[in-house]
């Protein structure tokens, strides 16, 4: 039985054979002695028909079912050997998931704790895994349930969505946010639909991304996914997401319309990306691949552990899987069906649910290649696949180029076709501001899209995703208001989260009423949003920090399901917020702010001035040993470049002043217009009235500038050399 195109290639498919309808059951289990499809009447404590499939070849167990249909709840038993040092764990007494299902139903608040093995505490484990026993206890009751899903109606439904906005990749703006923490708070928002995909598409919520200059909103995951053991054991949960328990389906939490109805949290998922799409806005996907949610060997046997850990995992010794992410598994991604399965989620979510792109979650683990000893490979089989794919290669991908198994950090190692996160710009950046010792060099490379990583093998600036702040680490209130993580209440003792934030407090950790560290702290807010927004690359902003949002100092919140991470809009900078705003609408007028091509440092065949030249505060270009120098934090460039390669008509002065005291700046010759100055909280549009300046720029707060200075109409050549 071929599965309808577009559908996912294994699992629960709606057919007819030989006149008569039901589903045809397919589950991959090469190493499984036996494989039965448990089939339950709602709310059903036990099955009430088992059905053995047969082997069909290519380690596929497979059966049509006559007289099911949609709605049909279902779980899945292998019989196999137990040898826990060999990597084998089969337990038919423990119901399984399939782990191409496109919908569950039940609750999994403490599936964490179903383990396939005897276990006195699954809290507190203490046995040996080498020893662990076959749990012989049927825990049915205790798992949620799949759930067949009609495929062809589902696609049918994805195709009704409004098409892709076209956006432009130098026009990108992205927006990391939480479905939950994003809206639980909004007053606007109708209570029952606070924190929910609805409540992102409310036109209160929708209206204030349009007014950021938002062109892609890139959600934390929403893949049904549960909390880890030590979560429940604190009475914490997984805010985050990053444990996925089913790759097909939203997660059903952050739904209006109820858990228990399945149809509707996809339609109302549609709705959200529908309503997004409409308003010119992309939907990216968060997605979590380099692990699943069984967590080590003390942890739950869901799914695929108990289909055959040796062939969904990547292997160590003595049956230990090896653990690239830090949570004990890691996938077989050069098994060729889990490139099938993450592959066949990946469409899944772009023709059934109209999503635009994907943010790969420690992606160097989806390359790691086992015929390389597990080392990255740019060009493995999964990643080529999602770049080549028809369905896939023009939605964006974006990597989180770093994992935490053996040489795990490969910023700048992804293939043309990625964007890439990048962290040497957030730590470039805040170094030179807060004062940790940053260069004007490093600035200068970090402003530019950092060349030095990306500038290869045919790869754009674009590529480079930069950010000041993300979900993981200070959000900006707290980077400048906190020297130390504060995160106690993640019940760790502090010792979770980054110990190295290069952060700043203004002279009083935390909060504090004192005007003048306020002060100091909203100019080294207004400068970092600023020098983000004025850098070549892509821009990407973490939802909250437009409002002034505080997590108290804790800079590792995935626990955090409370006021800490729910976006507080009752108290949000509104002054703030208009700054982003009109940093947005400025970076899109002047093309000078997002060049898609590298600098070169040469003029434009049509003028006389070269595309970037970088000067000191004398006015002349920057000596070589001034570029690595850390007494001196003023950086000066001038930009003269026209939208998409045509010939320029202006040109730009951008400084970036992080020196105390007052500096004389030497402007170039002739007149500038002042567009913005962070310290002074002034960003000036087209139609408004900008100051303007001859000879000299007084600077003294810590500040960004951009100055503008037009050029003739005619060819854009400069009135005047720099």
């Amino acid at each position: 039985m071929t599965p309808p195109c577009g559908s996912p290639a294994l699992g629960a498919h709606l057919c007819h054979q030989q006149g008569e309808g039901g589903v045809h059951f397919s589950v991959w289990a090469p190493d499984a002695h036996g494989v039965d499809v448990c089939l339950f009447e709602p709310d059903a404590p036990a099955e009430h028909r088992r059905v053995a499939l047969q082997p069909t070849g290519d380690g596929v167990w497979s059966a049509f079912v006559p007289g099911v249909g949609a709605g049909q709840q279902y779980g899945l038993r292998a019989s196999g050997p137990w040898q826990p040092e060999a990597g084998h764990r089969f337990n038919p007494a423990h119901l399984l998931l399939d782990p191409w299902a496109l919908a569950l139903v039940g609750n999994t608040e403490r599936l964490a704790l179903q383990t396939g093995h005897m276990c006195a505490d699954p809290l507190h484990p203490t046995q040996a895994w080498s020893d662990h026993q076959p749990d012989p206890t049927d825990n049915a009751a205790l798992m949620p349930r799949c759930v067949v899903v009609d495929a062809q109606a589902e696609l049918a439904a994805g195709l009704a969505i409004a098409p892709r906005p076209a956006v432009a990749s130098d026009r990108v703006v992205i927006y990391e946010a939480h479905v939950k923490a994003l809206t639980r708070l909004h007053p606007e928002v109708p209570e029952h639909q606070r924190g929910t995909y609805a409540a992102l598409a409310h036109p209160a919520v929708v209206q204030h991304l349009q007014r950021l200059g938002i062109t892609t909103v890139c959600l934390l995951p929403v893949h049904q996914h549960i909390s880890e053991r030590h979560l429940i054991q604190r009475a914490l949960s997984n805010h985050w997401g990053y444990n996925t328990l089913n790759a097909f389906a939203p997660e059903p939490a952050y739904a209006s319309a109820g858990a228990e109805d399945t149809a509707a949290v996809r339609a109302e998922f549609r709705h959200m990306v529908d309503t997004l799409h409409r308003a010119g806005i992309e939907l990216v996907l968060d997605v979590v691949f380099n692990h699943t949610a069984e967590s080590d060997l003390d942890g739950p046997t869901l799914s695929w552990r108990g289909l055959g850990q040796n062939r969904w995992y990547a292997m160590g010794e003595h049956g230990v899987p090896h653990n690239f992410s830090g949570t004990g598994n890691s996938l077989a991604f050069s098994e060729p069906r889990v490139q099938q399965w993450v592959m066949d989620s990946l469409r899944w979510w772009v023709q059934a649910f109209g999503v635009d792109g994907f943010r790969f979650d420690l992606a160097v683990s989806l390359g790691r290649d086992a015929a390389l000893g597990h080392a990255f490979n740019p060009r493995s089989a999964l990643l080529s696949a999602m770049a080549h794919d028809p369905v896939l290669r023009n939605v964006r991908l974006i990597a989180e180029p770093w994992d935490v198994g053996p040489n795990g950090y490969h910023l700048g190692g992804f293939e043309a076709s990625w964007l890439e996160w990048n962290d040497r710009f957030r730590d470039g950046v805040r170094a030179f501001w807060l004062g940790h010792h940053g260069t004007r060099g490093e600035l200068a490379t970090r402003v530019c899209a950092s060349g030095d990583v990306f500038n290869q093998r045919g790869r754009l600036p674009t590529a480079s995703v930069n950010m000041v702040t993300a979900h993981d680490g200070f959000n900006l209130a707290d980077l400048t208001a906190h020297q130390h993580k504060h995160n106690q209440a993640n019940g760790e003792n502090n010792r979770d989260g980054h110990g190295h934030n290069l952060s700043a407090n203004g002279g009083v950790e935390g909060a504090t009423d004192d005007p003048a560290v306020l002060h100091r702290r909203g100019q080294w807010r207004r400068a970092l949003l600023a020098t983000l927004f004025c850098a070549q690359g892509t821009p990407q902003l973490l939802a909250g920090d437009e409002l002034g949002h505080s997590q108290q100092g804790n800079n590792n919140s995935y626990c955090q399901d409370n006021t800490t991470t729910w976006l507080d809009w009752a108290r949000a900078d509104t002054e703030l917020a208009d700054f982003v705003a009109r940093l947005a609408a400025l970076r899109r007028q002047h093309p000078g702010l997002r060049h898609a091509r590298w600098f070169e440092g040469v003029g434009h065949p049509a003028g006389t001035s070269p595309d970037i030249a970088w000067l000191d505060t004398d006015g002349q270009p920057l000596r070589l040993e001034a570029w690595q120098a850390r007494d001196r934090h003023t950086l000066t460039a001038l930009i003269t470049v026209g939208e998409a390669g045509a010939p320029p008509l202006e040109r730009l002065l951008l400084v970036w002043h992080a020196d105390h005291g007052r500096v004389q700046l030497q402007l170039p010759p002739g007149e500038w217009r002042v567009v913005l100055d962070s310290a002074g909280e002034r960003v000036v549009l087209p139609g408004e009235v900008a100051d303007k300046l001859t000879g000299h720029l007084a600077l003294q707060l810590a500040s960004v500038w951009v100055l503008v200075q037009g050029l003739h109409a005619s060819g854009g050549t400069s009135p005047h050399r720099p």
